[in-house]
């Protein structure tokens, strides 16, 4: 629920300023004197809304990087890396991708992610938690998942549908605030919108955007078990079961808030907020591995 709520925190502190900068520079031009040109919302809406996905896909790795320290292996240290580099190497080749960046942060919890705006130039990366917990056939599997994750294109994917729910988010909240404001002010002033509008418009955001939260939720859930899928025929089905399971015994993955959706494991709940979380359960994923042909 706290990811949920610094993300909502982060879009509405965005959402905000940018209205007020817009205004002062007399781009939002959507409000005419008939009302809203809703052609002109649209294309607003989608700006913005495409746009800010597109940007944070864009500085994706260069994001990830600050974020964990990640050191990234330009040249292998020791046999342990090489290894890693080798393995992701031939797994790239067999799901037909370039070669991403292999990278080692420090954590002690075991998890990984790929991240990238480009699938020949995309980063995988692993913990040091993990290297430490796992044996070699469960990190090739967890390798393997994360390049399915590559190979799938599943952070253009993401960041095409958190896009478009941006987009509604900012189109729908707008013209909810227009009509609460309207009727608000009645028949008085036709021009302009008053308080009541940007109130409304504030509020409209939060609850459209826990429902957007919602279906991009959703999504991630389902591609976990896509890139199961595809760990599971690069580096073999019990091997991935065999992580799995072995990342079933361990904490919770520490990853920052913008990088948890991309890690192989994910925070777990129970009731109404399961339908925020990232990663369906394990136990979940593990069955459906089972049920594999």
């Amino acid at each position: 629920m706290k990811r949920v709520f610094l993300f909502l925190a982060t879009n509405l502190a965005v959402i905000v300023v940018l209205g007020i900068v817009l205004r002062l520079l007399g781009v939002d031009h959507w409000m005419t004197q008939q009302g809203i040109n809703y052609q002109a919302l649209l294309i607003f809406a989608a700006v913005f809304g495409m746009g800010g996905a597109f940007i944070s896909l864009a500085i994706s790795k260069w994001s990830a990087k600050r974020m964990t320290g990640a050191h990234v292996i330009t040249q292998p240290r020791n046999e342990a890396e090489a290894w890693l580099v080798a393995t992701v190497q031939r797994q790239a080749q067999m799901a037909g991708i370039g070669m991403p960046e292999v990278a080692i942060y420090d954590s002690p919890q075991p998890n990984a992610f790929a991240t990238g705006a480009n699938k020949n130039k995309a980063l995988v990366a692993v913990s040091t938690g993990l290297l430490a917990s796992m044996n070699r056939d469960e990190v090739e599997a967890v390798l393997g998942h994360e390049v399915s994750h590559i190979a799938n294109g599943d952070m253009v994917t993401l960041t095409l549908i958190q896009g478009v729910v941006n987009t509604f988010v900012i189109f729908a909240a707008r013209i909810v605030g227009y009509a609460v404001d309207s009727f608000l002010r009645g028949n008085r002033d036709n021009g302009g919108v008053g308080i009541g509008y940007f109130v409304t418009t504030i509020l409209a955001e939060i609850v459209f955007g826990i429902l957007a939260s919602m279906i991009v939720m959703w999504f991630s859930r389902h591609r976990e078990f896509r890139a199961d899928h595809g760990g599971a025929q690069l580096a073999g089905r019990h091997k991935m079961i065999a992580a799995l399971q072995r990342l079933r015994q361990s904490q919770e993955g520490a990853l920052p808030d913008q990088l948890a959706a991309f890690g192989i494991k994910g925070s777990m709940a129970k009731g109404f907020r399961r339908l925020f979380m990232s990663h369906p359960p394990l136990e979940e994923r593990i069955a459906a591995l089972q049920r594999m042909p």
